[in-house]
Protein backbone atom coordinates (compact mmCIF):
# COMPACT_ATOMS: atom_id res chain seq x y z
CA UNK A 1 0.00 0.00 0.00
CA UNK A 2 1.72 3.45 -1.08
CA UNK A 3 0.52 6.60 0.32
CA UNK A 4 1.03 9.80 -0.90
CA UNK A 5 0.58 12.40 2.01
CA UNK A 6 -0.17 16.24 0.88
CA UNK A 7 -0.32 19.04 3.04
CA UNK A 8 -2.85 20.54 0.74
CA UNK A 9 -4.59 20.28 -2.52
CA UNK A 10 -7.39 21.00 -4.91
CA UNK A 11 -8.77 17.75 -4.92
CA UNK A 12 -7.15 14.21 -4.15
CA UNK A 13 -9.39 12.50 -6.83
CA UNK A 14 -8.28 14.93 -9.32
CA UNK A 15 -4.72 14.76 -8.44
CA UNK A 16 -4.70 10.92 -8.45
CA UNK A 17 -6.00 11.08 -12.29
CA UNK A 18 -3.39 13.16 -13.20
CA UNK A 19 -1.01 11.26 -11.64
CA UNK A 20 -2.12 7.91 -13.10
CA UNK A 21 -2.16 9.29 -16.58
CA UNK A 22 1.29 10.53 -16.33
CA UNK A 23 2.85 7.22 -14.29
CA UNK A 24 2.01 3.58 -13.93
CA UNK A 25 0.81 3.16 -10.38
CA UNK A 26 0.45 0.11 -7.95
CA UNK A 27 -3.34 -0.80 -7.25
CA UNK A 28 -4.62 0.93 -3.75
CA UNK A 29 -2.26 3.87 -4.15
CA UNK A 30 -3.96 6.22 -2.10
CA UNK A 31 -3.19 10.19 -2.01
CA UNK A 32 -4.21 11.59 1.10
CA UNK A 33 -4.42 15.43 1.92
CA UNK A 34 -4.20 17.48 5.48
CA UNK A 35 -6.50 20.08 3.23
CA UNK A 36 -8.27 20.13 0.50
CA UNK A 37 -9.20 23.09 -1.37
CA UNK A 38 -12.03 22.16 -3.60
CA UNK A 39 -13.17 18.62 -2.40
CA UNK A 40 -16.09 17.73 -4.54
CA UNK A 41 -18.99 14.96 -3.92
CA UNK A 42 -21.90 13.92 -5.98
CA UNK A 43 -23.48 15.57 -9.04
CA UNK A 44 -20.54 18.17 -8.31
CA UNK A 45 -21.49 19.32 -4.79
CA UNK A 46 -18.31 20.67 -3.19
CA UNK A 47 -16.72 18.54 0.37
CA UNK A 48 -16.41 21.03 2.85
CA UNK A 49 -13.51 19.79 5.45
CA UNK A 50 -11.45 21.54 8.22
CA UNK A 51 -8.12 21.70 7.78
CA UNK A 52 -6.40 18.69 9.69
CA UNK A 53 -9.30 17.55 11.35
CA UNK A 54 -10.56 14.93 8.87
CA UNK A 55 -9.42 12.21 6.37
CA UNK A 56 -9.71 13.70 2.81
CA UNK A 57 -8.41 11.12 0.58
CA UNK A 58 -8.23 9.47 -2.72
CA UNK A 59 -7.54 5.15 -3.39
CA UNK A 60 -6.33 4.47 -7.18
CA UNK A 61 -7.14 0.68 -8.80
CA UNK A 62 -6.94 -0.95 -12.06
CA UNK A 63 -9.10 -3.74 -13.09
CA UNK A 64 -8.40 -6.52 -15.81
CA UNK A 65 -11.96 -8.09 -16.37
CA UNK A 66 -14.44 -5.50 -14.56
CA UNK A 67 -17.52 -5.31 -16.46
CA UNK A 68 -19.20 -1.92 -16.91
CA UNK A 69 -22.49 -3.29 -15.96
CA UNK A 70 -20.53 -4.10 -12.37
CA UNK A 71 -19.95 -0.53 -11.71
CA UNK A 72 -23.46 -0.13 -9.20
CA UNK A 73 -21.17 -2.68 -7.30
CA UNK A 74 -18.63 -1.60 -7.40
CA UNK A 75 -20.43 1.73 -5.47
CA UNK A 76 -22.25 -1.05 -3.27
CA UNK A 77 -18.61 -2.53 -2.08
CA UNK A 78 -16.71 0.70 -1.48
CA UNK A 79 -19.81 1.85 0.46
CA UNK A 80 -19.57 -1.33 2.52
CA UNK A 81 -15.64 -1.16 3.24
CA UNK A 82 -16.36 2.46 4.84
CA UNK A 83 -19.07 1.38 6.79
CA UNK A 84 -17.91 -2.10 7.77
CA UNK A 85 -14.42 0.03 8.92
CA UNK A 86 -16.47 2.41 11.12
CA UNK A 87 -18.90 -0.96 12.60
CA UNK A 88 -15.12 -1.78 14.29
CA UNK A 89 -14.93 1.65 15.81
CA UNK A 90 -18.54 0.92 17.33
CA UNK A 91 -19.99 3.94 15.40
CA UNK A 92 -23.87 3.17 16.11
CA UNK A 93 -26.55 3.06 13.79
CA UNK A 94 -24.68 2.93 10.85
CA UNK A 95 -26.68 2.75 7.31
CA UNK A 96 -25.73 3.77 3.31
CA UNK A 97 -27.66 6.49 1.94
CA UNK A 98 -28.05 6.19 -1.69
CA UNK A 99 -25.83 6.51 -3.55
CA UNK A 100 -22.85 7.05 -1.27
CA UNK A 101 -23.35 8.51 1.75
CA UNK A 102 -22.39 6.91 5.37
CA UNK A 103 -24.85 8.01 8.00
CA UNK A 104 -25.16 7.23 11.82
CA UNK A 105 -28.56 7.37 12.58
CA UNK A 106 -29.44 10.94 10.59
CA UNK A 107 -25.82 12.49 11.01
CA UNK A 108 -23.57 12.21 7.61
CA UNK A 109 -20.40 11.77 8.88
CA UNK A 110 -18.81 9.96 5.21
CA UNK A 111 -18.78 11.03 1.39
CA UNK A 112 -18.02 9.10 -1.39
CA UNK A 113 -17.01 9.90 -4.81
CA UNK A 114 -16.21 6.83 -7.32
CA UNK A 115 -15.04 8.32 -10.53
CA UNK A 116 -14.17 5.32 -13.42
CA UNK A 117 -12.61 5.26 -16.82
CA UNK A 118 -13.91 2.69 -19.31
CA UNK A 119 -12.60 0.80 -22.59
CA UNK A 120 -13.84 -2.05 -24.39
CA UNK A 121 -16.78 -2.61 -22.25
CA UNK A 122 -15.07 -2.83 -19.00
CA UNK A 123 -14.04 -0.48 -16.63
CA UNK A 124 -10.19 -0.09 -16.08
CA UNK A 125 -9.36 2.17 -13.47
CA UNK A 126 -11.36 4.26 -10.58
CA UNK A 127 -10.48 6.50 -8.24
CA UNK A 128 -12.27 6.24 -4.44
CA UNK A 129 -12.57 9.91 -3.34
CA UNK A 130 -13.45 9.35 0.68
CA UNK A 131 -14.12 12.36 3.09
CA UNK A 132 -14.38 11.15 6.72
CA UNK A 133 -15.62 13.53 9.07
CA UNK A 134 -13.09 12.66 12.19
CA UNK A 135 -12.43 15.50 14.72
CA UNK A 136 -14.27 17.66 13.03
CA UNK A 137 -16.64 19.76 15.55
CA UNK A 138 -18.63 22.83 14.20
CA UNK A 139 -20.04 22.69 10.53
CA UNK A 140 -21.52 25.48 8.52
CA UNK A 141 -25.06 25.86 9.16
CA UNK A 142 -26.53 25.06 6.03
CA UNK A 143 -25.17 21.94 6.21
CA UNK A 144 -27.89 21.23 9.24
CA UNK A 145 -27.27 17.19 9.05
CA UNK A 146 -23.39 16.78 9.40
CA UNK A 147 -21.11 15.60 12.20
CA UNK A 148 -17.91 13.24 13.35
CA UNK A 149 -16.59 10.36 14.49
CA UNK A 150 -15.47 13.39 17.46
CA UNK A 151 -19.04 14.37 18.01
CA UNK A 152 -20.89 10.90 18.41
CA UNK A 153 -18.37 8.50 19.85
CA UNK A 154 -16.47 11.56 22.40
CA UNK A 155 -13.02 10.48 21.57
CA UNK A 156 -9.57 11.26 19.88
CA UNK A 157 -8.64 9.23 16.77
CA UNK A 158 -5.42 8.46 15.10
CA UNK A 159 -6.07 9.68 11.38
CA UNK A 160 -3.36 7.45 9.97
CA UNK A 161 -4.79 3.84 11.50
CA UNK A 162 -8.19 4.80 10.22
CA UNK A 163 -6.92 5.65 6.79
CA UNK A 164 -4.86 1.96 6.54
CA UNK A 165 -7.59 0.65 8.08
CA UNK A 166 -10.52 1.71 5.53
CA UNK A 167 -7.84 0.69 2.59
CA UNK A 168 -7.44 -2.70 3.87
CA UNK A 169 -11.56 -3.01 3.99
CA UNK A 170 -11.72 -1.49 0.56
CA UNK A 171 -9.12 -4.65 -0.88
CA UNK A 172 -11.49 -6.90 0.97
CA UNK A 173 -14.63 -5.71 -0.51
CA UNK A 174 -13.18 -5.13 -4.01
CA UNK A 175 -11.72 -8.50 -4.02
CA UNK A 176 -15.35 -9.86 -3.21
CA UNK A 177 -16.29 -8.53 -6.72
CA UNK A 178 -13.25 -8.92 -9.04
CA UNK A 179 -14.84 -13.00 -7.05
CA UNK A 180 -18.72 -12.27 -8.86
CA UNK A 181 -20.17 -12.25 -5.18
CA UNK A 182 -22.25 -9.95 -6.57
CA UNK A 183 -25.34 -11.43 -4.45
CA UNK A 184 -23.02 -11.31 -1.04
CA UNK A 185 -22.44 -7.25 -2.11
CA UNK A 186 -26.34 -6.83 -3.58
CA UNK A 187 -27.61 -8.25 0.17
CA UNK A 188 -25.61 -6.33 2.37
CA UNK A 189 -25.57 -3.07 1.20
CA UNK A 190 -29.46 -3.67 0.68
CA UNK A 191 -28.97 -4.54 4.86
CA UNK A 192 -28.05 -0.94 5.28
CA UNK A 193 -29.83 0.79 3.13
CA UNK A 194 -31.15 4.34 4.88
CA UNK A 195 -34.54 5.10 4.74
CA UNK A 196 -35.29 1.42 3.29
CA UNK A 197 -38.76 0.63 3.30
CA UNK A 198 -39.59 3.95 5.49
CA UNK A 199 -42.51 6.52 3.86
CA UNK A 200 -39.83 9.45 3.21
CA UNK A 201 -40.22 12.84 1.05
CA UNK A 202 -38.15 13.28 -2.12
CA UNK A 203 -37.49 15.51 -4.80
CA UNK A 204 -37.84 15.64 -8.03
CA UNK A 205 -35.03 17.51 -9.51
CA UNK A 206 -36.73 18.10 -13.15
CA UNK A 207 -39.50 19.48 -11.67
CA UNK A 208 -39.10 20.91 -8.21
CA UNK A 209 -42.32 19.17 -7.37
CA UNK A 210 -42.10 17.25 -3.97
CA UNK A 211 -43.84 13.30 -3.17
CA UNK A 212 -43.86 10.67 -0.77
CA UNK A 213 -42.36 7.13 -1.53
CA UNK A 214 -41.24 4.32 0.26
CA UNK A 215 -37.52 3.39 -0.94
CA UNK A 216 -37.55 -0.73 -2.30
CA UNK A 217 -33.47 -0.94 -3.11
CA UNK A 218 -31.21 -0.05 -5.73
CA UNK A 219 -31.27 -1.46 -9.53
CA UNK A 220 -28.33 -3.15 -10.60
CA UNK A 221 -28.15 -0.20 -12.68
CA UNK A 222 -27.41 2.05 -9.75
CA UNK A 223 -31.23 3.97 -9.70
CA UNK A 224 -33.08 4.59 -6.95
CA UNK A 225 -36.35 2.21 -6.57
CA UNK A 226 -39.18 4.05 -4.75
CA UNK A 227 -42.63 2.96 -4.73
CA UNK A 228 -45.54 5.80 -5.00
CA UNK A 229 -48.65 6.06 -3.70
CA UNK A 230 -50.44 4.30 -6.08
CA UNK A 231 -48.20 1.12 -5.32
CA UNK A 232 -46.53 1.22 -8.68
CA UNK A 233 -42.18 1.48 -8.56
CA UNK A 234 -40.44 4.06 -10.12
CA UNK A 235 -36.75 4.28 -10.97
CA UNK A 236 -34.60 7.07 -10.87
CA UNK A 237 -31.17 8.25 -11.22
CA UNK A 238 -29.14 10.60 -9.09
CA UNK A 239 -29.72 13.20 -11.17
CA UNK A 240 -33.50 12.90 -11.13
CA UNK A 241 -34.72 12.61 -7.29
CA UNK A 242 -33.02 13.26 -3.61
CA UNK A 243 -34.19 12.31 -0.59
CA UNK A 244 -35.86 15.94 0.65
CA UNK A 245 -34.45 18.21 3.10
CA UNK A 246 -36.48 18.69 6.18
Amino acid sequence: MKIIKLDATDSTNTFLKELAQNSPLENYTTVVAREQNLGRGQMNNSWLSEPSKNLTFSIFNRFKRLPIEHQSYLNFSVSLALLNTLKEMSVPNLKVKWPNDIMSGNQKICGILVETTFKNLKIKNTVIGIGLNVHQEEFPSHISNASSLKNILHQEFDLDSILVKIVENIKVWIEKLENNQLETIDYEYHQHLYKKNVPTAFKNEKTELYFMGIIQGVSPQGNLRIQLEDDSIAEYSIKEVSLAKV
